[in-house]
């Protein structure tokens, strides 16, 4: 690559200014802790990475419904916000950019992520063919999900607003 690559160049991403056009991608990589909550050292992989333009995170859930792989991240309790907090406070302060991919997994939940152990929920009862992980990172059919009813649609819509 030469010196003169675009990519190298700084741009504007709306109001973010970023030092160079190189993106990285999110990638999931379930290394929450306990309560989904950011660990150390996802603080630290993310920093080793704030040379990048952009940091787009690993999928995050919205709201514990949200949730269908083990040990990723939420942004819906004090606790994983705090844990987000660390994790954007080291990145700004190695000069990187980062925003959160937000998430609701839908049908490809299992009920063992889900509170009370219900059905996952999703657009229509359809299950999605063959197989998924439930909690404990076991292989199992994917269940049907419930319907969800256009009433729920706002609750939903306002999970992402808040996260």
């Amino acid at each position: 690559m030469s010196n003169h690559s675009v990519l190298l160049h700084p741009i504007s991403l709306g109001q973010i200014e970023l030092a160079n056009r190189l993106v990285m991608a999110p990638l999931t990589r379930c290394r929450a802790g306990a309560g989904n909550v950011p660990t150390d050292l996802m603080v630290e992989y993310y920093r080793q990475r704030a040379t990048a333009g952009l940091i787009i995170s690993e999928a995050t859930q919205i709201v514990p419904e949200g949730q269908g792989y083990p040990n990723t991240p939420g942004i819906h309790s004090e606790a994983q916000i705090t844990g987000w907090r660390k994790v954007t406070d080291a990145v700004h302060v190695a000069g990187g950019k980062i925003v959160l991919q937000l998430w609701h997994v839908g049908r490809v939940s299992h009920s063992s992520f889900q509170p009370n152990h219900a059905l996952p929920v999703a657009p229509s009862a359809i299950a999605i063919p063959g197989e998924g992980r439930d909690a404990q990172f076991q292989k199992v059919p994917f269940e049907t999900p419930r319907a969800l009813d256009a009433a729920e649609i706002p609750g939903i819509v306002r999970a992402y607003e808040l996260a």
